[in-house]
């Protein structure tokens, strides 16, 4: 496996994207969404926001970074 970097890099700047957000989702405002930008430089990455805070900062990351973190959590 190769290492993860030390930081992810993150952005407020999403303004043409989908957000999407899980069935399992109560409704309640209180779990994480999805994006995946189609265009320009973060076309490619999965974005990650809490949706308590959807102006708030975007996490990005990589489709082999985010497959490494979901199977990793969903060990825990």
């Amino acid at each position: 496996m190769t290492a993860l970097p030390r930081n992810v890099p993150s952005t407020t700047d999403l303004p043409d994207v989908r957000w999407l957000r899980s069935s399992y989702s109560t409704g309640a405002n209180n779990c994480v969404e999805t994006a995946r930008p189609a265009a320009g430089p973060l076309a490619g990455l999965l974005a990650v926001r809490d949706s308590k805070d959807p102006a708030g900062p975007a996490l990005l990351f990589s489709p082999e970074s985010w497959t490494w973190f979901t199977a990793v959590a969903n060990r825990l």
